[in-house]
């Protein structure tokens, strides 16, 4: 029998006019320290976000989402922020921030495997 593991998770915005509060979930991100998971997953619709706001630049929102995967990977271009352990880079991206790309609150849950729930999770919140 596979036991249940704790999970955090938080979904990824984009958020063109801050002043606004409105926002398009485009990802989300993923950590379970028991099973050493942290994996951001995202999905962009270009047509939806240039509906929902027309001044989006959609070559930076990509550049961000792709920062924040490099730091979530580890990767070595993903700077300082990518070298720390999995439990610290997490905190880091889910920190509140005023930036068009951001998180929205951390949220708990157990699953038996934290990959299938980050599909489940970008069904759900995403698409």
């Amino acid at each position: 029998m596979q036991e249940n593991h704790l999970f955090e998770y938080a979904v990824i915005r984009v958020v063109p006019r801050v002043e606004r509060e409105e926002f398009m979930n485009v990802g989300v991100i993923l950590y379970c320290a028991r099973k050493k998971f942290l994996q951001v997953s995202f999905v962009v619709d270009e047509i939806r976000l240039s509906a929902f706001s027309r001044q989006s630049d959609l070559s930076e929102i990509i550049c961000n989402l792709d920062a924040i995967k490099r730091i979530c990977t580890g990767k070595k271009d993903g700077g300082p922020i990518a070298q720390l352990d999995l439990a610290s880079r997490f905190r880091w991206l889910t920190a509140t921030r005023s930036t068009v790309v951001q998180s929205s609150k951390v949220h708990p849950g157990f699953c038996k495997d934290p990959e299938e729930m980050l599909e489940r999770l970008i069904a759900e919140q995403v698409l």
